[in-house]
């Protein structure tokens, strides 16, 4: 009786260290992977891609384009919410997060160096948390850095008094964090999408154009297709709607109050899916 009581105090006593131990692994995993994601070749396309709203927006800085509404204050606040919809967040957010996140697997398999993990004494969905928090820092810190950037490239050159106030006394500083919200949203849900396909899939180009024009059609959809998408919840959240043309078909945009939860719970459907990938993934470097 008593060694029965002995066995299950230690094993109530070793979990709390498992935690701990997976805890400082996933630290130990995230410190190697974000200097990869950082400083590795790789990274350039990252930059590059973070860099791509900017340039137009620092040419802009020096000379004011012709049109009326580059001369109102007040249409500011919608041609960034149509250069944050078109560039920023489909464009950029969306193939940087493929390019980081299908990288954290699919380009350990390219380099041929997947096997140092798994020959390490670490759980391999520890392996996926750790890399995965990786991805979505850097992703994050890179383009929610454009997003507000952008902004203030857009509002504070030729408008700086207005702007000031805007910022300070206005919905300037509110519509800048929601904006930056939002990427960091859509890095949360695109980068567990892209993890799973560079676990699962040879060639991750194939799915990721499709998404990539799914999400470009959704102005199309029917209401309940609308709904299966990342971009209709993004879109939801955006504190400046803009209009998607005369052949859209209109949908209730989602509340924050569901649009948040919905991303965070299926990004955790995903992670579980790409855990219990990775613990059945046999590694075959010469068929990649």
């Amino acid at each position: 009786m008593s060694s029965a009581t002995d066995v299950v105090q230690t094993r109530s006593s070793s979990q709390p260290s498992s935690w701990r131990l997976w805890l400082r692994q996933i630290g130990a995993i995230f410190r190697l992977e974000i200097e990869k994601n950082f400083l590795s070749r790789r990274s350039l396309l990252i930059y590059l891609l973070a860099f791509l709203p900017l340039f137009p927006l620092s040419i802009l800085a020096l000379v004011r384009p012709p049109g009326n509404e580059w001369r109102d204050f007040n249409q500011m606040s919608v041609i960034y919410s149509i250069l944050y919809n078109g560039l920023i967040l489909r464009t950029v957010v969306f193939f940087g997060s493929a390019w980081i996140f299908m990288n954290l697997f699919r380009g350990e398999l390219v380099d041929r160096s997947l096997h140092y993990y798994f020959l390490s004494a670490v759980r391999r969905d520890v392996l996926v948390v750790g890399k995965y928090i990786s991805g979505l820092v850097t992703s994050m810190i890179l383009f929610a850095g454009t997003t507000v950037i952008a902004m203030l490239l857009l509002y504070f050159p030729h408008f700086y008094s207005q702007s000031a106030r805007y910022f300070t006394e206005g919905r300037g500083l509110g519509q800048l964090l929601t904006y930056a919200g939002i990427t960091m949203l859509a890095c949360l849900g695109y980068g567990a999408f892209f993890l799973v396909v560079g676990l699962f899939i040879r060639n991750p180009i194939i799915p990721a154009l499709l998404l990539y024009g799914w999400e470009w059609i959704n102005f199309l959809l029917p209401p309940v297709l609308k709904k299966i998408s990342v971009i209709h919840y993004l879109n939801s959240l955006v504190p400046v709607p803009v209009s998607e043309g005369p052949f859209a078909v209109v949908a209730e945009p989602t509340p924050a109050w569901i649009a948040i939860p919905s991303m965070l719970a299926v990004t955790l459907v995903v992670l579980i899916l790409a855990s219990y990938r990775i613990r059945h993934l046999e590694i075959r470097y010469g068929s990649d």
